[in-house]
């Protein structure tokens, strides 16, 4: 079949070179004429000049990011990687998921060699600790920022590889991957879906589409070309990566390898040969044994034995079924709620590009058809088999939007441009003329609104009430800020500074991040947890019935409901009762009771959300005529910070603003013009008799 007008196309791509080629594009296809023509070097600026502007672009992307989404952000990757960078005893929280080997090391390593090189120059410039600190916070959003900015360059080069530079559907995905919202939010955050979607297009992008080409209207045999064997190298390197990453991921490269082996749907005869097949099957071996002994290597080192991540991930997810403890969703999340939230305002087009893609269409030869073919039907299959899984997270099907925005590229150019004919992009060379403005303005206005609320207003104070705690931390103990444990920490371990608990945290769990923005190890900090079951067996009582200390803080406890819970969570584990008071030995009424001497360290900070506060006062009973089960420990609550988290949240523990309360009991605290006055406080050696007295 000859190759249509609508595009270049992939059939003549290693003739004129892929996008950024050094050699001179070709002109000898029906679809170009002498305007068509492009000059090499022409091409080659174009590349750099695209990259340098989506470089520039997710790098004000990730500095714009200040809100909180998921934790997985942070305790997947940030949290191993610092303690990768400096030690065990640097204070990273290790959840269960690192402690039973479940996640593989390659991704928090390059987060970990990136802290330890940027923070071997700082220390040998001898910044300034807080500035230090600083650069540490920023450093993972903004090495994220060139992944993000690597997969939306992908995006454009497959887009191009496939439609051509007659186009103008190339250009249309650039834009898309540009303004989508779930791109601005997600693309520079530390997940690992993050990193996995752009090493999925990287991957597709160097895959031999040659494969599904039609052996009767080409003479080419696949794999033959020049460089095409290391392009193949180079696609399979990544896509192993990806799936040591997400073992889902897999899932993807199934249904193009079987495609691209079987042609099930697929027009044209294939021009497989039993020689490329053996390159084919030799380059997967070899490729994939490559990358699994490298990341085999890696988790030896981290781990310190012989482990392989997706084997354990496999069986505590499957066998074990512990992911359910974390939500199970209904079977169509994806289809109603996972791919509108992936594409937003450009779901009725990437709907219309999966249904052109998996039905006959003239409007492309019969390699573009089979290649677009064969991504809409592995997103399907994708989509299909994830929704058979009962925990579902919109994140775990990101790798497929950028597919979805190639998908939809031609047709949302059509829609928005005028076309030559009913079924066809209009030439990049011929003039662009814009129809359908008003509706243009209005979705690029909702997706920058999106945008820009969920990335400045929803969730931002997680963050922002750990910068105040390193802050002040950073004015209370100025002798303290060794980042490095072993090295100038002689002030840091003095007595009082390793007496001191400056922070806890009575949210839900996880609901901040941890070391990666505290920091300073010196900056001691305690937060309630919420490991799984391990020792429980599925489906047992025993499992249905446990509770984390999350839900045992928070499970009522009286006929109000979640009005009436915390106080005996508080007085049972955080702070349990050791003996009583002097003077009440013999008493064993409840106002003796009341009166027993609690265990537990008392912090300079309670964090928690608004809600508690309630709970927090109950306990204490810092109001005169009280008898709770704390009164007597010395605590005095004063607000000292808060910050608005946003105007909704689907969890009600999380809702309100996020306070931070000063208990009293140390000195030179963080007062507010509207606090009591910081003389009212007890200092120096009264903050330390009052700590050791209790």
């Amino acid at each position: 079949m000859e190759s249509k007008p609508a595009a270049e196309g992939l059939r003549v791509r290693h003739k004129a070179g892929s996008v950024g080629d050094t050699r001179e594009a070709d002109t000898t296809s029906p679809s170009k004429g002498k305007e068509g023509k492009v000059h090499a070097q022409v091409a080659a600026a174009q590349v750099v000049d695209i990259l340098s502007v989506l470089l520039f672009f997710r790098f004000i992307n990730a500095l714009c990011v200040r809100t909180f989404f998921q934790p997985d952000e942070y305790f997947q990757a940030l949290e191993p990687a610092w303690s990768i960078a400096f030690g065990g005893d640097s204070g990273a929280w290790m959840t269960w998921e690192w402690q039973h080997q479940l996640r593989s090391s390659l991704h928090p390593a390059i987060f970990g060699l990136a802290y330890k090189a940027v923070d071997g120059v700082m220390s040998f410039l001898q910044l300034y600790p807080p500035f230090r600190a600083f650069i540490l916070v920023a450093l993972p959003t903004t090495l994220q920022s060139v992944f993000a900015a690597l997969g939306d360059f992908y995006t454009w080069k497959l887009a191009m590889d496939i439609y051509g530079r007659q186009s103008n559907a190339p250009w249309a995905a650039l834009w898309m991957t540009v303004l989508n919202p779930w791109q601005w939010y997600c693309s520079t955050r530390t997940f690992s879906n993050s990193l996995e979607t752009t090493l999925t297009i990287a991957a597709l992008c160097y895959w031999p589409w040659e494969m599904l080409s039609d052996a009767k209207a080409s003479d080419e045999v696949p794999l033959r070309q020049n460089g095409r064997v290391a392009s193949l190298r180079i696609s399979l390197v990544l896509a192993a990566v990806a799936v040591l990453l997400r073992p889902t991921n897999l899932f993807i490269w199934l249904g193009v390898l079987g495609l691209s082996l079987t042609r099930l749907g697929l027009a044209g005869q294939t021009p497989l040969t039993a020689s490329t097949l053996l390159v084919l099957l030799r380059e997967i071996v070899v490729c994939g044994m490559a990358v699994l002994a490298i990341s085999v290597v890696s988790d030896r080192l981290y781990f310190g034995f012989w482990t392989f991540p997706p084997y354990k991930w496999l069986y505590f997810n499957i066998s074990q079924s512990l992911a359910v403890l974390y939500g199970c969703m209904p079977w169509h999340y994806y289809l109603s709620q996972g791919v509108p939230l992936l594409t937003t305002t450009f779901l009725p087009f990437s709907l219309v590009g999966l249904y052109k893609a998996t039905s006959s269409s003239k409007a492309f030869s019969t390699l573009q058809s089979n290649t677009l073919r064969t991504l809409a039907f592995t997103t399907l299959a994708m989509i299909a088999v994830l929704s058979v899984i009962s925990h579902k997270e919109v994140r775990f099907i990101y790798p497929l939007l950028p597919i979805l925005h190639i998908l939809a590229a031609p047709y949302i150019t059509i829609f928005f441009t005028q076309p030559s004919t009913p079924t066809q992009p209009a030439p990049a060379t011929s003039p662009v003329t814009l129809r359908h403005k008003l509706t243009l303005i209005n979705l690029l206005s909702v997706n920058l609104l999106l945008a820009g609320y969920l990335s400045l207003f929803h969730q931002p104070a997680p963050l922002s009430v750990l910068t105040f705690l390193r802050n002040d931390f950073e004015r209370l103990h100025p002798d303290a800020l060794t980042i490095t444990l072993g090295t100038n920490n002689t002030t840091a371990s003095n007595e009082n500074e390793k007496k001191e608990l400056f922070a806890l945290f009575l949210t839900p769990c996880h609901s901040t991040p941890w070391r990666s923005h505290l920091v300073y190890p010196a900056l001691r900090a305690r937060a309630l947890t919420c490991e799984p079951p391990l020792h429980t067996a599925p489906g047992s009582p025993e499992r249905d019935a446990y509770l984390d200390e999350a839900d045992r803080f928070y499970l009522p406890t009286g006929p109000e409901g979640r009005k009436d819970y915390g106080v005996s969570f508080l007085a049972d584990e955080i702070w349990p009762p050791l003996s009583l008071l002097d003077g009440d030995d013999s008493s064993d009424d409840s106002e003796g009771k009341e009166r027993r001497r609690r265990g537990g360290e008392i912090p300079r900070y309670i964090v928690g959300f608004e809600g508690i506060e309630s709970v927090l006062r109950a306990f204490f009973d810092d109001d005169e005529g009280g008898g709770g089960p704390g009164k007597g420990m010395g605590v005095r609550l004063e607000r000292v910070w808060s910050a608005w988290n946003g105007a909704f949240n689907e969890d009600w523990r999380r809702r309100g603003r996020l306070v931070v309360w000063d208990t009293g009991v140390y000195g030179g605290g963080a007062p507010l013009p509207h606090l009591v006055a910081e003389s009212k406080k007890p200092e120096g050696d009264d903050a330390v008799r009052v700590v050791d007295e209790l």
